[in-house]
Parts: C-alpha cells; structure tokens; sequence
C-alpha cells in the first residue's frame, strides 16, 4: 500500500491551527482557543503507528495483530507497524510500550497472561497492567478446549471429573502459569478434584504425549487442537468459555455443565502507554470497532474461534482489574511462581 499523503507537515499544520484559533478568539470573543488535545485528534495520526506485539512471529496472538494491522491500513489508510517485542511472558514487550511516548503512536496487543496472570506469578514486573496504560478497546476471547486422546475412557467432563476425584490424573499443560495451567487448577478447586499437572515446553509436545496415551487431559488453546478434533484424534470434553464456541457447537461449555460462572478464555486488548490524550483514546476506540465490525474481521475472528468483544475503553479497564483479581486467586491456590 502507498504511504498515506498529507497536506501539509505537521508542525506547519500545527502552526496555522493556532493562527486561526487566536484569530477567532480576537474577532469572536468567547469562541476560545482549540486545546492541544484538540489539535492532536485533528492531525492524528501523522506517522506510523507502532503496533507492539510482546511475542515471537508466527504465534496465535502475532497472527491476530497482523491481521488487525492489515485491516487498519486498508479501512483506515493508517500507516501501521507491527513490532515483535517477545521474552519474559510478554512482560519485554509490554515494558516497552508502557515506557513509550504516550502520543498515541504507539499502541500494544496484550493478552490475558500478560495483563492478569503476571502480576500475580511474576515477583516483580516491570510494568502495571492498569496504571502504566490506557485501555483502548477489548479485541475479542476464545476459549480453552478440554481435550483427551480418541481412546479415552473419558466420554464426558462429569467422567473426567469422577476419575479426577477417585485418584490422580495426569493433566498437560503448555507451560508453567499459562493459561491452560490455570484453567484446570480453576476447575480442581471449583469442584475439588485432583490433577497431577505435567508442564511442557510448548503445546506441540503437551498434545503429542496427550496422543500417545502419556498424559490423561490438556486443557488446549481451541486453535491449536481443533484440527486434531474434527480428525477424531481427540475427543473434546468441554470449552472454557461462559459460552459454546460456534467452531464447536455440539461440544458444551463448562458452565452449563453445572459449574456456575467458570470463565478461562484467553482474551486480546489493545491498549495505549498512560496519559494519551483522551480525545485520541476516544480516536482509537471508536476507528478500531470500526475495523472490528468489518466482515473481514467478522469473518477471520470466526475462523480462528474467536468471539468479537469491543467496548469502551471504560468497560476494559474494569474487565483487566476483574480478570486480574480473579487470576490471582487461582495462581495463589495453585502455588505457581515464576522468579
């Protein structure tokens, strides 16, 4: 795509809107002068908005983010930059963006391990997932799959769940503190079950050993296992999400299961470093839900298993502060630490 053209460099822009603005203020008494903030929401953006993604190229959240940044430039005709920050859990790259310029050019895709689970697993991070930034708008959740290999005695989550509670059953995890970690210690202390967890480096050697019979369940990022599912390799138990999945609509969600309010979905934000501009906050929410709402994204979001979410920056701030308390009851029961 071309680069955007403007009319005019922006300090010369900058220049003649104040020019103006004290003109009326002379010639119309009362019609005030545009505020910085004003200024800024009229001329933005003018560069390259830098889109931090804090993980390697190639991953779920990475594909998500170009997706997004495709869409941006093409709805919008921004300028868009995605930038992989990866290493630390995400805390590298949110780091990075929190200590950014807050003049809206830079903007990040964080996620549930990063904004809720951290705080709590890591002793110390270098940032805080609600002062150190603006949330802009809630991109969208997909849930976990609770998944066993095809030759499983265990056809339903009510006969994982008898197994569990009659001696100890090996769970796969991709890693220590993830998501999927702490999904099935939420479960066992939800319905007070025992699960040996066996973390691995990675989901693809967590699903290989679930295959052969090495380990009884994974709690599996639905992306990841769903071509294992629709091969019948897998047997699916339950999703994680308050909800079914449309990728999965016969497979139940563990809520209507009788397990109240379970809620362990993996879920996007995109957020801004503190003290952006309001206007430019408001800017951003209102363009991106308009990329959000485009069949395009509707459309990719379906495939990958995706929920749309959107929202005000207000609804997301309180969402991280909700979710981020409800993950530190689960790391806390679960014991997990990362130094």
């Amino acid at each position: 795509m071309s680069p955007k053209k403007y009319p005019a460099p922006v300090e010369l822009q900058s220049r003649r809107r104040a020019t103006v603005g004290l003109f009326s203020a002379l010639a119309f008494p009362g019609a005030g002068l545009l505020t910085s903030s004003d200024a800024i929401a009229q001329s933005y953006p003018a560069k390259p908005i830098r889109f931090v993604v804090p993980n390697p190229p190639g991953g779920g959240t990475d594909a998500i983010a170009r997706s997004m940044a495709t869409q941006m430039s093409s709805a919008l005709q921004w300028q868009i930059v995605v930038d992989n920050r990866p290493g630390a859990g995400g805390s590298i790259g949110l780091d990075f963006a929190a200590k950014a310029v807050p003049d809206g050019y830079t903007i990040v895709l964080g996620e549930t391990s990063n904004l809720a689970i951290n705080p709590a697993l890591y002793q110390k991070l270098p940032y805080d997932p609600v002062t150190d930034f603006e949330p802009i708008i809630l991109v969208g959740s997909v849930p976990l799959v609770i998944v066993v290999a095809a030759n499983s005695p265990y056809r339903s989550l009510a006969d994982l769940v008898a197994a569990a509670k009659g001696g100890s059953l090996t769970m796969a995890s991709a890693g220590n503190g993830t998501v999927g970690h702490l999904a099935g210690e939420m479960l066992k202390k939800k319905v007070g079950m025992q699960l040996l967890h066996v973390p691995y480096k990675g989901a693809a050697q967590a699903m290989t050993d679930l295959l052969g019979g090495q380990v009884g369940v994974f709690f599996a990022s639905l992306p990841s296992a769903i071509a294992q599912i629709n091969s019948g390799r897998l047997r699916a138990l339950a999703v994680t999400s308050a909800k079914r999945t449309a990728l999965l609509p016969t497979v139940p969600a563990v809520a209507e299961l009788g397990y109240g309010d379970f809620d362990a979905s993996v879920w996007y934000a995109i957020l801004a470093p503190a003290k952006v501009p309001a206007s430019l906050v408001s800017q951003l929410n209102a363009d991106i839900t308009r990329v959000l709402q485009s069949a395009e994204m509707r459309t990719r979001f379906l495939a990958d298993g995706l929920n749309m979410e959107g929202g005000t920056p207000q609804r997301l701030g309180s969402f991280i502060v909700a979710e981020r308390s409800k993950w530190a009851e689960v790391v806390k029961f679960s014991g997990a630490k990362i130094d």
